[in-house]
């Protein structure tokens, strides 16, 4: 059977209903929701039914910075720059709970896997990581000397990843509360930073124009992508591993393909600085957002192999970790360019990627069978 052709990705629809730049976005776990904050102190949850109204949810008493829905989806937690955290229950009611997290704007919240603790990061310079039931407080990260932008769980729950306008990317260790590793080669601010799939590899987006990929276990830097030409302001890992879409000041989202180390496309949709963006759970969908105070929702459409061999077949998340190793290492600096709303971008060829083999023979055999280029590296 042949494989699907992938296509350019697709403008599906865009929500306004913002009165402010859009700060922030998230998909529900079964991306029938997606929420959006904003400078205008507001969170929007949108429905992707068509025709479904949208719910605002007014509380915070100034710009919301950051939302994460649980893994459940039955809980949407936000920051603002009003220092609080509020916990929604995210139907008609927009009923909430509210907490003084810190001593400064709230810049992140992010949910466990398991859903049972929360990690925030603030201006005050702390991260810190509270029990989703009664918020309780549980215990502060401090080691960063400028404020902190971003801080994410990995999937296993075992590590935390922050990012800050110190310059550095900091591995923390949930158990011992200890930071295992600084990350220090970004030239400023660090504006984002999330875990692959696998849990093996970070993502960081600058105010220097780039993204750098380091492996977690080795602390090597794998990756960097000297791409945009202003700052980088958020990314999001696809599910299957494969690819990073990020979003900068430039005014365009690009589509990184780590595996082969390239750029996918660009994409021109907003007036203006895009300030986040965010792939669906199942990675179908991607949600971005800008200071044009639209939200606009993308049909990926590039993945539909990765759809195929991952998604119907749900191949455990393990992939990157026992089959490759680690990503292809690369050095990707490119001038910007420019064109049409989705513009493939051709790059020089890359030096062929040979993938240790490493594999028990289950697992060369079915290595074997897939193209390494298409494959999940999970």
């Amino acid at each position: 059977m042949a494989a699907p052709c992938p296509e350019d990705p697709s403008l599906e629809r865009h929500f306004k209903g913002h009165r402010d730049a859009v700060t922030c976005v998230d998909f529900s776990f079964n991306t029938k929701q997606l929420a959006s904050g904003s400078m205008d102190s507001c969170l929007m949850v949108w429905h992707m039914k068509p025709q479904s109204r949208a719910y605002r949810f007014v509380g915070h008493k100034d710009a919301v910075t950051c939302v994460n829905f649980s893994p459940s989806g039955h809980l949407l937690a936000s920051g603002s720059r009003d220092k609080t955290v509020r916990i929604w229950v995210p139907n008609v009611k927009g009923e909430s709970t509210v907490f003084r997290a810190h001593t400064a704007t709230v810049r992140s919240v992010h949910f466990c896997s398991d859903g049972q603790s929360l990690v925030t990061a603030s201006d005050d310079k702390t991260v810190k990581v509270w029990s989703t039931h009664r918020q309780k407080f549980l215990f502060s990260l401090s080691q960063h000397i400028n404020w902190v932008r971003c801080a994410k769980f990995s999937p296993d729950g075992r590590l935390i990843v922050s990012a800050s306008d110190d310059k550095t990317v900091k591995l923390w260790d949930k158990t011992s509360r200890e930071c295992v590793h600084s990350y220090c080669e970004h030239g400023s601010f660090v504006t984002y930073v999330d875990f692959h799939p696998s849990g093996t590899c970070i993502a960081a987006a600058s105010m220097d124009n780039t993204v750098k990929v380091w492996d977690v276990r080795t602390h090597r830097l794998l990756q960097h992508y000297q791409l945009h030409s202003a700052a980088v302001n958020a990314l999001s890992f696809h599910p299957s591993g494969n690819y990073l879409v990020t979003a900068s000041s430039d005014s365009t989202l690009k589509i990184l393909d780590l595996m082969e180390g390239r750029l996918l496309y660009t994409l021109h949709g907003h007036q203006g600085p895009a300030t986040t963006v965010a792939f669906s759970r199942t990675g179908e969908y991607f949600a971005s957002g800008g200071s044009d105070e639209q939200v606009m929702v993308w049909k990926s459409n590039f993945d539909v192999v990765d759809y195929g061999e991952i998604i119907k077949v749900q191949r455990p998340p393990t992939m990157l970790a026992s089959s490759s190793g680690n990503l292809p290492e690369v050095d990707f600096p490119i001038p910007p360019g420019r064109g049409r709303s989705q513009e493939s971008v051709q790059s020089q060829p890359q030096e062929p990627i040979s993938m240790p083999q490493t594999l028990t023979s289950t697992l060369e055999h079915i290595v074997g069978q897939l193209d390494v280029l298409t494959q999940a590296p999970e």
